[in-house]
């Protein structure tokens, strides 16, 4: 008999989801809890297994919207499983298979030859005539800069002549000069409650922000000096989000109103730290949240900062590991981006925005000096937050950063880094 396959439920406010893609197609047999296709809610991404195995039939498209508990696919179970094809049987492990008694091919005959003009393209990568090489090497050119009309992509002599003609000026991708092209492309949940929860940031909260900037010398110090250490003690990198968090969880209790929101008629206080740390995906802005930063140590916040961000790339965040967070901390800083007003993740009162590091002539001890500056900016809702408790937060968290070891407050602060 068939098994029907239906959409889970994910969560208590979540009705319906969008058909990512199929992992398996109509016709192909799957294995028990093999993975069959993924599915995107308006909070995260997640995957749907086979309940049994047998040949699978797919009733739903890629990009289509589902309510919770549609039947998107059946599974035969009764269906027999398919032979293995003739030869496919592995080799014995003792015995090497044919290819790795070829000889090793000679190292000078296999590096590719240089492009002339472009130290970056070997011509293994570009596919020209000669005429079309010859030039390209005579005038310098990046045969990246040179679209080609000719048989299987290649570089023909006119494509070179129209981009040396048209110095500067280079279509879109797959598009003409003087193109008028316009694509329609359908919103995913996921960048549709983007869009509706930073409009409704902006119209129901009294946002303000104060901005102030931090020497990251200090810190860029620590991590210089104690990273080989830190990694093989923990076997995870040092980075800057640790120093960041636990600067804010220190500053969030001492200025509880910056970690609080309000629930109706009440403000709602939070005696613990979980933080949200932004992370940019392809879908779009998701924020998984690191519980209880103030009971973490700097490994463990780094953990955790690695866990949830391979989670991201791979869209395997769940609803619970984007559900809740007391405050955010995003970094526009990794784009290149100096300064920015981030908008706050509602419901939470404060965001923390972090910017690129640029070395600046700062004044220090009365002479002008060179330091790694990183701009910083704290968004807040001024219908809770005061201006008061803004600018103190931040100024805590400026303190903090630039004297680390206030971070690590013991008799030996470095042995209380490294946890030794």
């Amino acid at each position: 008999m068939a098994i029907d396959i239906k959409v889970p439920t994910v969560g208590e406010s979540i009705s319906e989801v969008t058909l990512l893609k199929w992992v398996k197609n109509t016709g192909e047999y799957v294995e028990r809890d093999e993975v069959i296709a993924e599915l995107e809610s308006e909070k995260a991404t997640f995957e749907v297994n086979a309940e049994k195995a047998g040949v699978l039939t797919t009733n739903a498209a890629e990009g289509d919207t589902l309510n919770i508990g549609d039947t998107i696919a059946s599974i035969d179970d009764t269906a027999a499983r398919p032979e293995p094809e003739p030869g496919a049987e592995q080799a014995p492990a003792d015995k090497k298979p044919a290819e790795a008694k070829t000889p090793a091919p000679d190292p000078e005959k296999q590096k590719p030859a240089a492009v002339p003009g472009n130290g970056t393209t070997t011509a293994a990568s570009v596919k020209a005539t000669p005429v079309a090489s010859a030039i390209i090497a005579d005038k310098g050119l990046n045969p990246k800069d040179v679209t080609p009309s000719g048989i299987a992509g290649k570089i023909v002599k006119e494509d070179v002549l129209a981009a040396l003609a048209n110095p500067g000026r280079k279509a879109f991708a797959g598009g003409e000069l003087y193109s008028r092209n316009e694509r329609a492309q359908k919103m995913t949940s996921l960048r549709k409650t983007i869009s509706r929860r930073l409009v409704e940031a902006k119209n129901t909260t009294a946002m303000l922000t104060t901005f102030n900037e931090v020497n990251m010398k200090p810190i860029m110090d620590i991590r210089s000096k104690y990273k080989d250490k830190f990694k093989e003690a923990h076997g995870v990198g040092l980075g800057f989000m640790s120093f960041f968090a636990k600067a804010c969880a220190i500053a969030l209790s001492e200025w509880p109103s910056v970690n609080a929101y309000i629930d109706g008629d009440q403000i709602l206080f939070h005696d613990y730290a979980d933080i949200s740390i932004a992370v940019s995906t392809p879908r779009g802005l998701t924020v998984p949240v690191i519980r209880n930063v103030e009971s973490l140590s700097m490994a463990g916040v780094e953990k955790a900062v690695l866990d949830l961000a391979k989670k991201a790339r791979d869209s395997k965040l769940t609803a619970e590991d984007l559900t809740g967070g007391t405050f955010t901390i995003t970094n526009g800083g990794v784009f290149g981006s100096l300064i920015s007003t981030p908008i706050i993740n509602l419901p939470q009162s404060a965001i923390l925005g972090m910017h690129n590091i640029v070395e600046r002539p700062i004044a220090e001890n009365g002479q002008v000096v060179i330091r790694p500056m990183m701009y910083i900016a704290l968004s807040y809702d001024h219908r809770i937050v005061d201006g008061r408790e803004s600018v103190s937060f931040l100024v805590r968290v400026k303190e903090l950063l630039e004297n680390p070891a206030l971070l690590l407050i013991q008799q030996d602060p470095i042995k209380t880094l490294l946890e030794l």
